[in-house]
């Protein structure tokens, strides 16, 4: 399996429901280094996976939605505990809907995947593996 991963970062507010989640609970602030890695069992006509400038752009795009936001005010996330791990998956389902799309090229479609993964820290990140 060929992949290549392309990394940015957002920053969001939010604050979780649940005893698990301790002081969490409250308001608090997240910056996230974001992995976005694409797969493919063959390489495309141009010997690529995808294009890289367009995967990053693609991910600075859905970012982008995010970046500068209390997510407990997006409608979208409406009494969802947007933990890592689902910020993850919400990140990778909205790049698969741009490869579906055809933002990242028609070779793209080639796609056997993407994994995102996001960093809370040097020392703990989650993330979410999906097909295409």
């Amino acid at each position: 399996m060929f992949s290549i991963t392309v990394r940015d970062h957002v920053m969001i507010a939010h604050s979780f429901r649940g005893e698990v989640f301790g002081p969490a609970q409250r308001l608090h602030g997240a910056t996230y280094v974001v992995d976005a890695t694409f797969r493919r069992g063959e390489l495309d006509a141009d010997n690529i996976v995808v294009d890289i400038g367009l995967a990053t752009e693609e991910l600075g795009a859905v970012l982008a939605d995010l970046n500068y936001r209390n997510l407990d005010d997006e409608p979208a996330f409406a009494g969802v505990n947007t933990s890592t791990e689902y910020l993850a998956k919400v990140i990778a389902d909205r790049l698969a809907d741009k490869v579906h799309a055809g933002a990242l090229g028609e070779g793209a479609r080639g796609l056997a995947g993407i994994t995102v993964a996001l960093h809370e820290s040097h020392v703990a990140w989650a993330s979410y593996e999906r097909t295409l």
